[in-house]
């Protein structure tokens, strides 16, 4: 489906893009909150790429392999969005303090 390569390319530059931010910031707060949308990105390409594997081949292995891909890019974004709602108030909280100094 063409389609689902349009949205694993985009998820995989969402990816690129936040773990260049990540590597670009100093605050530690705000590295640990850009690391849960990277690893929001990285669980959403694996997800959409195991879920491609499902519709390019109909063979038990694609089965198999599609089905852990989407697990275990599910499980990513479960992660991501758990650390992502931890570190955000810690990382407004880290940019107010910089602000007023």
């Amino acid at each position: 489906m063409p389609i689902l390569v349009i949205f694993i390319v985009i998820a995989f530059a969402f990816y690129l893009f936040y773990k260049i931010k990540y590597v670009r910031t100093n605050r530690p707060m705000e590295k640990k909150w850009i690391s849960a949308k990277s690893s929001i990105a990285l669980g959403l390409f694996v997800t959409l790429f195991g879920l491609n594997q499902l519709f390019l081949n109909q063979t038990t292995v694609a089965y198999i392999v599609g089905a852990v891909f989407m697990i275990l890019g599910a499980v990513n974004i479960l992660g991501g969005y758990k650390s992502y709602k931890f570190h955000l108030p810690h990382a407004i909280k880290e940019a107010e303090e910089l602000r007023k100094a």
